[in-house]
């Protein structure tokens, strides 16, 4: 078994539902969420957008293998609706990054792990700090509060106001 670190992300749509089916379709196909943050609300990244996103980090206990972790999660976010857009910065219904598997690192041309943007992204660390604060990161050698100490990003995140019970 792998420990599987998800952030889930989106912007669009009924996101309290959507985070919810996302969380029970990630826990039926690719194994146990045995841990959680809370959800953040977020600023949009590299666009301009009136929609705050929500982020959520998550460890998932997994015996897949990471291309096959990746196929179902593309599944996932066809399923609760997502489309896939040309452009790298956009509104979404949902977004399911893998930031980490285990402490391996993946670099093939449909996969990287661990994900190569996370370290400047609040979004990302803020989250994952609440959950694995102390894990280090396999490429820097840093854990994952240092990472978030350092990083640059100045947008804001916090705690969704008014937290659901998934």
């Amino acid at each position: 078994m792998e420990q599987l670190y998800l952030l889930l992300g989106g912007n669009l749509g009924d996101k309290q539902k959507i985070f919810t089916e996302t969380e029970r379709q990630i826990g039926l196909q690719l194994g146990e969420v045995v841990r959680k943050s809370h959800i953040y609300e977020t600023e949009p990244w590299g666009f301009e957008s009136d929609d705050l996103f929500w982020n959520q980090a998550m460890i998932v206990e997994t015996a897949l293998p990471e291309t096959e972790c990746l196929r179902i999660i593309h599944a996932i976010e066809e399923e609760v609706g997502r489309i896939r857009s040309n452009q790298q910065y956009s509104s979404r219904i949902i977004d399911v990054d893998i930031l980490f598997y285990g402490d391996h690192v993946v670099n093939s041309q449909e996969l990287e792990i661990p994900h190569p943007r996370m370290i400047g992204r609040k979004f990302v660390l803020v989250p994952l700090s609440e959950i694995a604060s102390g894990k280090i990161h396999p490429v820097f050698g840093k854990t994952i509060a240092q990472l978030l100490t350092d990083c640059p990003d100045p947008l804001r995140v916090s705690i969704l106001e008014t937290p659901f019970v998934s």
